[in-house]
């Protein structure tokens, strides 16, 4: 057959045509309840009528998406910034037109909603010349001063490359002027399913396990961990289903958002035809299941008999321990392998947060597919392409890894995107380290143009790495601008947000190094090698002629000591926690040249005068003991004189009440410096909570688990007599003669 375009070229298919292969490739789909990828590549009016004719030959199935913005008449268009909407569907149909621009994360969401039996359609320029192509997320990539047009194609290069080399039952390929080639061989059928309402006898035991949880003794979480498509959510829905049926249960759900849950509902639905279904809330009998969106459960806490988290590893670390601390019946499941970086980073972290407050919590990994069958091409192919299942080095390579054993090594990005083995190990402790590192991640890795890698190595493996972006030196107009607030720019984190927050204009011609990502494999940490790296930045740094080097990340107490033994000083702190990591952003800097040291000087000077102040009002939520570390520990910040030496006495020996010392106090815990160290950990967290942060007696005593007001009063006496003590201050018999807490 004869295709002309709309620019009135002419193709002839040979016989047969595309179309007919894309049927024949459903068909085998169909049998095998597997998915397939057709791929064509080539010019885009080419790619485009080859794309007609399919839609014009297997039809346009109510379960079709067009992944761009330009889809045929009938056809569902998506972009990728709305690829959500996607989550929870069943696609029969899924088409990709990378010409609208190639989104790892969006291609990645995308393909998990195809379900077996289904047929992808990849429409790509010439595989050859793809690289060159100026893709539109160039402009995502991009950082001032460089243009899209600086940005590489070396992420493109490694897609080309691995489709091309890909086996036909994983792809087929059709590629302008060139035959088409015979299909692929029939893939063995799939196995019997489980007996329903089951897909598979883990999700069945998984159901089990939800149960228990619901009915058995109170603190003992349950975790479903799992690739996606192997019914976490389906067991979520199935396992409420039950519940409600038998009784009057409560069954609080929350996830990222309400159409990532929508399969929870559907699955309970079917079980309870029944029951009552409006968005968010299904009720059968007495019981009812519920959607509430994460931040408000935390904050409103309604009541309920059972709290299932779909997704936990989209909601940060920190509000789902204030969940499980809150609902003695929880159960939690999540993705290992996600497109939103949602994987083993998030694991680690959190499970081990969970084996600390709750020994008897229960984790069960789902393995057999649901969605589709075992063995399935396109999940294959997928997390090669987006490097979801990137492993690190082993452990026991990585074990050896000492100062003197390893090297450190600045990567040639054009020879890393031909390295498999090394971009796979490389990205897997990213995605090991980090609490969400998504495959967009490493197309910003491979493509930045502001972007260098240091890596250290033992033998051949990666056991450390340093990602590092160059930012700022911009110019005074634009520096002038971005203080106003007139102006964002893409990047330019650090220089940025000393010019805008900090109102230190000249802070954006700073020129920086910002550290965006530092990792350390597991099995050789607390040895020093993090430090190595950090100073091996600051050297090149240094020697590069730039004037500081600095990072920013969701703060934690022991993340933070870390940086200051290493050098770093924070300069400012996030007024709201993260989206992601749930936690306020930490900003540090170590200075490099005269201009990067006077720029810190003031930088630390307005931190320090605005921080009392912050933390009686929008930090009134951080950490405790984070924010201790962030308090100056030279003692220069607050001096004391006699009156508040009288005072401070008088409150640590009972005789004067809290109110009346709360100036005296603050300022003792201000000028303290070093001394607070020689607290404890609860002592500490009670002086800046209840002294600097104003929280209630209740809250603080929960912090420190005294019983009531009576006893953390009393605990804070006894914290500020120690204080005292240490400062060489003790209760004058007539007057008082010291002034000084040093």
């Amino acid at each position: 057959m004869t295709v002309t375009t709309d620019n009135g070229k002419r193709w002839a298919w040979c016989q047969g045509g595309i179309g007919q292969a894309a049927r024949q490739l459903l068909v085998q789909a169909a049998a095998s309840r597997q998915r397939r990828v057709l791929l064509l590549a080539g010019a885009r009016d080419w790619v485009r009528a080859g794309a007609d004719e399919i839609l014009a030959a297997v039809g346009q199935p109510v379960e079709s998406a067009w992944l761009g913005a330009e889809a045929p008449a009938g056809m569902t268009a998506v972009v990728a910034g709305k690829v959500s909407r996607l989550l929870g569907q069943e696609l029969r149909l899924l088409v990709v037109d990378a010409y609208a621009g190639f989104d790892p994360d969006a291609v990645g969401a995308a393909i998990g909603a195809l379900v077996g039996g289904g047929l992808l359609v990849l429409l790509t320029p010439p595989l050859a010349r793809w690289e060159r192509y100026p893709d539109p997320e160039h402009a995502r990539i991009a950082v001032a001063p460089h243009g899209p047009e600086a940005v590489t194609g070396r992420f493109l290069r490694r897609l080309a490359r691995l489709l091309a080399e890909a086996p036909p039952e994983e792809v087929y390929r059709v590629e302008q002027d060139r035959p088409l080639p015979p299909l692929p061989g029939t893939l063995a059928a799939p196995p019997p399913a489980a007996l329903p309402p089951y897909a598979s006898e883990e999700q069945r035991q998984a159901v089990e396990a939800l149960l228990r949880v619901a009915t058995g003794r109170v603190r003992r979480p349950v975790v479903l961990i799992a690739d996606r498509g192997r019914g976490k959510s389906a067991a979520l829905g199935l396992a409420a289903a039950r519940l409600l049926a038998a009784g009057t249960m409560r069954i609080a759900l929350t996830g990222p958002r309400l159409e990532a849950v929508r399969a929870v509902f559907e699955h309970a639905v079917r079980q309870l035809p029944q029951a009552r279904l409006r968005p968010g809330q299904l009720e059968s009998g007495q019981g009812k299941l519920w959607f509430v969106p994460p931040d408000a459960l935390a904050s409103e806490r309604p009541a309920a008999d059972l709290l299932l988290v779909d997704e936990a590893a989209a909601i940060p670390v920190p509000l789902l321990l204030r969940l499980l601390q809150h609902y003695p019946r929880v159960a939690f499941t999540t993705t290992v392998h996600g497109y939103e970086g949602t994987g083993r980073g998030f694991l680690l972290r959190f499970l081990r947060a969970l084996a600390a407050r709750t020994p008897e919590r229960r984790l069960l990994r789902l393995e057999t597919p649901v969605r589709w069958a075992p063995h399935d091409p396109l999940e294959r192919l997928s997390f090669r392409l987006l490097l979801l299942d990137a492993e690190a080095a082993p452990d026991r390579a990585a074990a050896a890894a000492r100062p003197d054993s390893i090297r450190l090594e600045w990567l040639d990005r054009d020879a890393l995107v031909e390295d498999e083995a090394l971009l796979s190990e490389l990205f897997g402790l990213l995605l090991q380290a980090h609490y969400r590192t998504r495959p967009f991640d490493l197309r910003h890795l491979l493509d930045g143009p502001n972007v260098e890698i240091l890596v250290q190595r033992q033998g051949p493996h990666v056991v450390g790495a340093a990602l590092l972006a160059l930012e700022g030196g911009l110019q005074p107009a634009l520096a002038a601008a971005v203080q106003r607030g007139e102006r964002r720019l893409r990047g330019h984190l650090l220089p940025q947000s000393l010019a805008f927050h900090l109102g230190l204009a000249e802070g954006a011609a700073l020129r920086c190094v910002r550290i965006m990502r530092l990792a350390v494999h597991p099995a050789c940490r607390q040895r020093g090698l993090g430090g190595i790296l950090l100073a091996a930045v600051a050297a090149r740094a240094k020697a590069g002629g730039w004037d500081a080097v600095g990072s920013s990340f969701g703060g934690d107490a022991e993340l933070l000591r870390f940086w200051q033994r290493c050098g770093f000083q924070p300069v400012r702190v996030g007024m709201t926690r993260g989206s992601r990591s749930g936690e306020h952003a930490l900003l540090v800097l170590q200075a490099l040249s005269p201009l990067g040291q006077s720029l810190l000087a003031s930088a630390r000077r307005q931190f320090l005068r605005d921080l009392p102040a912050q933390l009686a009002q929008p930090l009134r939520d951080l950490d405790p003991e984070l924010a201790v570390l962030l308090l100056p520990d030279d003692a220069t910040a607050a001096a004391l004189d006699a009156d508040d030496c009288r005072q401070l006495v008088a409150f640590a020996h009972g005789r004067r009440s809290y109110g009346d010392s709360l100036g005296a106090l603050q300022r003792l815990v201000l000028a303290a410096g070093a001394a607070l160290a020689g607290l404890s950990a609860a002592q500490r967290r009670l002086l800046l909570a209840k002294v600097m942060q104003g929280r209630d007696w209740s809250e603080v005593a929960e912090l420190g688990s005294w019983p009531g007001r009576a006893a953390a009063e009393e605990a804070l006496r006894q914290a500020v007599r120690q204080l005292l003590q240490q400062g060489g201050l003790s209760p004058p018999a007539n007057g008082f003669p010291g002034a000084s807490m040093v």
